[in-house]
């Protein structure tokens, strides 16, 4: 019989411990009051305050920027609230716990799961836990295996511990991140935090975690859940809080509110214009999607013509996210063809794409899209090198700085120096840098995913005049943006992604911030499998 160490022995998982109440007590377990959190002169969260009780699942919405992740990463002391929060977890008859104590009875399942893919999930089970020098000895395998599929076994989930990360769904991989994070417990006085924990997930997938949730907050545990989708909110939570600008702007139960009374304030006061569509300026289809299969992107199909720009929403997870890679051939598609005017563009094979006439500003500029260490003369002229080279590929520098020069002055790059390093420019900047990059070499299709992240008023102002004079030229563009405000603003149409579909496009009079956002996040099953 294999004996675990001391600390180990006490363990109890919540599931086998006995009914401590519902909601209905009213024993606040976590107390958050006050919290604040400044970066740069910006307040990403302002004053928030709020008691998670006991048996309690309480939700958090908000749209992207709403300050949602940065209530997540306080609480996981990631980063440090601005003076006079406090944060404290109530247990032991209600005593306050804090500092080392308040880190062990917070548990969290972030987006990201780190969990490593190659190992098992015994193995990945372990890694959370420190080991003895017993525990190294080649008959205590066993015991291990028999161990983890213990603790999966108490969420509700049977799954083969012994088979590597990447072989199970993402619902499993999410269980055995549950496992992990309840591993340890030993009194059910803990608040679990999940963190958008079904972003990657099939619809049938979703109920095998909430079962396990349920088991979590049955026993006594407080649950904090962010999430987007207002029907697993309804599925799953007793109470729910809105954040919006950093602020909480609507605490109320669940069953007492009604998904048009929480868009509107998510959305808030203004939901935004759009731009009304010129469809007699539209010409001949440039950018023809048929069939398309990714990850979550499950068939789908769509049209952008000359002069139009076609944007895309959807919540994370819904597919939106990997649209942009898997056009552009910067990841294989599983089936489907993508066609720039007629000219077939091959999977995975972004010169292809290129050739075509396709250009891609991704998400990730530091890391994709850029060259921060070169200057903006390099990255300026880095899609197009053809237009300065001459003979055996030599550039001429002046041709090249006088290229780079004209195109800084055409999108007010600031200052309007070339020769700086890319990295010394502001986040604005550089993304018009990128953005020029493809300009120059005239695409007639360009997809942008997430164009004006992290940039300030004035520059996407900027970039948006430079997408609506790329359209009079003839070119086509494809907007992917979690940003409804920036989709509303822009766009001509806007299609809806969910779940990997087509759930609704929004043109005309019927586009606003509003009702994307209410079509986003109206997903019921019915729709979805449509």
């Amino acid at each position: 019989m294999v004996r675990l160490p001391e600390r180990r022995r006490a363990l109890r998982f919540p599931v086998a411990l006995a009914d401590t109440g519902s909601p209905g007590a009213r024993t606040p377990l976590l107390r958050v009051h006050g919290v604040s959190k400044t970066f740069a002169g910006t307040k990403a969260l302002d004053n928030v305050s709020f008691d998670l009780h006991r048996g309690e699942i309480l939700a958090v919405v908000g749209q992207n920027g709403s300050g949602k992740s940065t209530l997540v990463k306080i609480l996981a002391g990631v980063h440090k609230a601005d003076p006079g929060a406090r944060i404290n977890v109530l247990n032991n008859g209600g005593r306050d716990a804090r500092h080392d104590a308040l880190r062990a009875l917070l548990h969290f399942i972030h987006q990201d799961l780190g969990l490593i893919e190659l190992l098992s999930t015994t193995e990945n089970l372990d890694l959370a836990r420190p080991l003895g020098i017993r525990d190294l000895l080649p008959g205590r395998r066993r015991g291990e295996h028999d161990r983890a599929a213990a603790l999966v076994r108490r969420t509700g989930a049977v799954i083969d511990v012994r088979s590597p990360i990447f072989l199970l769904s993402p619902a499993e991989r999410t269980i055995v991140a549950l496992a992990r994070a309840m591993d340890g417990w030993e009194s059910p006085g803990g608040v679990l935090v999940l963190d958008e924990p079904t972003a990657s997930f099939h619809s049938n997938e979703v109920e095998h975690l909430f079962a396990a949730v349920r088991r979590v907050a049955k026993a006594g545990a407080g649950v904090l859940f962010i999430s987007h989708r207002l029907d697993e909110i309804r599925a799953i939570a007793d109470r729910v809080i809105v954040l919006r600008d950093g602020r909480a702007v609507l605490e109320v139960d669940v069953a007492g509110a009604d998904d048009a009374t929480l868009v509107r304030a998510i959305v808030g006061g203004n939901p935004g214009g759009h731009r009304p569509a010129e469809s007699e300026a539209l010409g001949e289809v440039r950018l023809a999607v048929t069939g398309l299969v990714g990850q979550r992107l499950r068939g789908l199909s769509l049209e952008v013509r000359s002069g139009e720009i076609v944007g895309v929403s959807g919540v994370l997870g819904s597919g939106r996210e990997e649209l942009g890679p898997r056009l552009f051939g910067a990841v294989p598609r599983m089936a489907g063809t993508v066609e720039v005017d007629g000219t077939p563009v091959r999977s995975g094979n972004a010169v292809d794409a290129i050739g075509a006439g396709m250009g891609y500003v991704p998400a990730d500029r530091a890391r994709q899209g850029a060259a921060l260490l070169m200057n903006a003369r390099e990255n300026l002229t880095l899609a197009g090198l053809r237009s300065v080279q001459r003979r055996f590929g030599w550039i001429p520098r002046r041709a090249e700085r006088d290229e780079a020069a004209r195109w800084a002055r055409r999108v007010d790059l600031r200052p309007v120096d070339p020769e700086r390093p890319l990295s010394q420019f502001s986040g604005g900047n550089q993304q018009k840098v990128i953005l020029a990059k493809w300009l120059r070499t005239e695409p007639n299709v360009l997809v942008l995913d997430e164009p004006t992240a992290g940039v300030d008023v004035g520059a996407k102002a900027a970039i948006y005049q430079l997408l609506r004079d790329a359209t009079q030229r003839g070119m086509a563009v494809l907007v992917n943006s979690s940003d409804t405000k920036e989709l509303a603003e822009l766009c001509d149409r806007v299609l809806v992604l969910d779940r990997g579909r087509q759930v609704a496009v929004l043109q005309g009079a019927e586009l606003s911030e509003e009702a994307l956002l209410r079509a986003s996040l109206d997903t019921s099953t019915e729709r979805v499998e449509a």
